[in-house]
Formats: structure tokens, sequence, C-alpha cells
């Protein structure tokens, strides 16, 4: 079968694929690499050494190969997944609700990182994407076609932000988004930390069918700086078993839908 070439693409959006390629295959070539994106094979060695010095992989005679430890429990710019666990089951929660042919957005943030990563091997349809890395862990899926907001690339977490990318969402009409938060509370509603996040968010609000806010247990009863929007302007919230009940019930009473997303099993 003749390998798809792919178009021109940025060294850390490529960076980004090929290690959401060994998240796949577990072992990457120098040469199908250089082919596929058509570079040379020194840029592609170049792009392993500084995998590899983020721990993403272990360089071996022609490629590379996925990495033992737990590297793959952070993010690609380095940064700690912390409770993975329950951002895995939330994620799973997430992708059930998913429906083939549709076209989903996803904001930044880690356990929507890995709410894309839950998608259904099975589905087709279009994925609008504000951070690289969830991009190119999606670029590589058969059927799903891939939008990346563009705009101002934030350095430490690579998520697009700014007037560019809050405009790009004015062009479609999402079935379903999964956004992120820092803070959920029955009175102040959604807020974030990151102030540059927030305009992007509500943005993505308005062109949604159905919002879903994916929070694990540590956000909820929070309040951070900014306020993204009221609790009336997303569908549900869904969070993983060591909520807090009186929180959950709190926000229920408040008129918010909260799922409760079980323990996967086989998570390690």
């Amino acid at each position: 079968m003749k390998e798809e070439l792919l178009p021109a693409v940025l060294p850390e959006q490529r960076r980004l694929q090929i290690a959401a390629q060994l998240r796949r295959d577990s072992r990457v070539r120098v040469d199908d690499l250089a082919r596929r994106y058509a570079v040379s094979g020194e840029t592609i060695r170049r792009d392993l050494q500084v995998l590899e010095d983020r721990g993403l992989l272990r360089r071996v005679y022609g490629g590379a190969v996925a990495s033992d430890d737990r590297r793959w429990e952070q993010g690609v710019d380095g940064r700690d997944v912390v409770r993975l666990d329950p951002k895995r089951a939330i994620a799973a929660a997430a992708g059930a609700l998913v429906e083939p042919g549709e076209t989903i957005v996803f904001d930044a943030g880690t356990t929507v990182g890995e709410a894309a990563r839950a998608l259904p091997a099975t589905f087709t349809g279009r994925a609008l994407c504000t951070s690289l890395a969830t991009a190119g862990d999606l670029a590589g899926r058969d059927g799903v076609e891939v939008h990346l907001a563009g705009g101002q690339v934030r350095r430490d977490d690579l998520v697009c932000v700014g007037s560019a990318a809050e405009r790009f969402f004015a062009d479609f009409f999402a079935d379903r988004a999964f956004l992120a938060a820092d803070g959920v509370h029955p009175q102040a509603g959604v807020t974030g930390d990151r102030l540059d996040e927030i305009p992007v968010r509500q943005a993505i609000l308005r062109q949604a069918r159905e919002s879903y806010l994916l929070a694990d247990s540590s956000k909820l009863g929070r309040v951070a700086v900014g306020r993204v929007c009221a609790l009336a302007a997303i569908t549900a919230v869904i969070t993983d078993a060591d909520a807090d009940p009186e929180v959950v019930r709190a926000l229920e009473e408040a008129g918010t839908r909260v799922i409760v997303a079980s323990a996967t099993p086989g998570l390690e």
C-alpha cells in the first residue's frame, strides 16, 4: 500500500505526531518517518533526540521504540499529569457519549486530551482542537478529519489561544464539545486560572449543541480567578468517583447534571 505523505507541518507538530504514532505502534523507523513527512533523515533523527530528551522514547538503530518508564503519563511538554486514573475514567465516560459522524470540539487540558484518546476505534467524524498535542494524537486516525484552531501557540503546553483561535470556532457548528475547567462551583459556575483560555472556551460554548465539562474531583467546589460561564451554559459535568457527594448534590440542586464516572477496569 502506498504510504500517505502528510502536508508540511511545524517541527513541534511533527514531533507530536511522531509521539502519537509511538503510543500506537511502540516503534518507528527513521526512513519511514522521513518519507511520510517529506523531510531528511537527519531532521527525523533530531526530532527523535528531542523526544528522547523528554523521556518519551528510546532511540535504537534505524529508529526508536517507546520508553518503558512512566513518562507517557506526562504531557508532551513534560508536565506531570496528576490523578491519571480518574482522568482516564472521565475520558472513557466522555468517549462513550460520542456518535459516528459527529463534529467534536476538544478543548485544552489533560483530561480532555485523554478523552480524545478514548474515542472509540470505530469513530469517524470531525475533531476541532485547540491543543497541538490532541490534534497530533488524532491526526493518524483513519476517518477522523482534524482541524487545529491556530492563532498564538502557548509555548509551555502548545495550546492555541488568542483572537484568531477564538474566531476559528465561529466557522463551525459542533455536535459536542469537551471542555476543561479549573473550578466548578454551585454559585460561581465554571472558572479558569489561565485567562487567555477563557475567550476561546466561551467561543466554543456558543457553537456547540452540547457541552460537557470534564473536571476531576479536585476541581469541584473550587473557584478560579476567571469566570468562563454559568452552570446553565453546559450540558453536564463529568467527574470521577472521588467527588465529594455534598458538592455533587449542591451542583445538582443548582440545576446541573453531574455524571460520575466509574473507575475503568484495567487502569494501572
